[in-house]
């Protein structure tokens, strides 16, 4: 049996393009390596996260207790599944850790593309 995943990605199937524009993958390549026995791996390109400093920033969200980071990238990205910004604006390997602590301070920012010089 073929597996699902190394046919969706192979070469002559869909390429990384296949992924949402809101995913933190759209755009993303795919790589491929030979093994030994011949058997090709096809896998994606790494994603590099950007440095929190270099996004504009938005604006600040204090955590409150019941806060959820889906929630807030829907309200101030307009996007749930937008999560994943709101993590890279503030370093986070381990997403939920965003949340853990009341009155921590999130950064909200723009994302890569549209962050430019902070006006002073």
């Amino acid at each position: 049996m073929t597996d699902p995943v190394q046919a969706f990605l192979q070469p002559s199937g869909l390429q990384a393009q296949s992924f949402p524009p809101n995913s933190r993958y759209s755009g993303s390549g795919t790589l491929q390596i030979t093994r030994a026995d011949g058997t090709r791996l096809v896998y994606l390109e790494r994603r590099f996260v950007p440095q929190p400093e270099s996004l504009t920033l938005l604006q600040a969200h204090e955590v409150v207790s019941g806060d959820r980071l889906d929630n807030l990238a829907a309200r101030y990205v307009g996007d749930p599944e937008l999560y994943w910004r709101i993590c890279d604006a503030n370093r986070a390997l381990r997403p939920d850790e965003l949340i853990e602590v009341v009155g921590r301070r999130l950064r909200i920012t723009l994302p890569p593309a549209a962050s430019g010089a902070a006006s002073a």
